[in-house]
């Protein structure tokens, strides 16, 4: 059960990031949007979550500096709102 809990956060997390990248591509969202950078949280948390469990460090690192630059946009967007 905890495998597959752990495998759907993983996916979540790819799918939340391809989602905020093509959202903002095609400008639907822009990088100062809250949702687009909730995504970009919370999909690199998933991924993170799902590489440490498989002991997958290169992706882990990538998407926990990922998570980290996106947490502190958000708390640059709330500072500025």
């Amino acid at each position: 059960m905890k495998k597959h809990l752990i495998e759907i956060v993983g996916w979540y997390g790819a799918a939340a990031t391809i989602a905020a990248y093509f959202f903002v591509s095609f400008s639907i969202l822009s990088p100062a949007n809250l949702w687009y950078q909730g995504m970009n949280l919370t999909g690199a948390l998933g991924i993170t979550i799902e590489t440490w469990a498989k002991r997958d460090y290169q992706p882990f690192w990538l998407n926990l500096i990922w998570a980290v630059i996106a947490a502190a946009a958000i708390v640059n967007l709330m500072l500025h709102l």
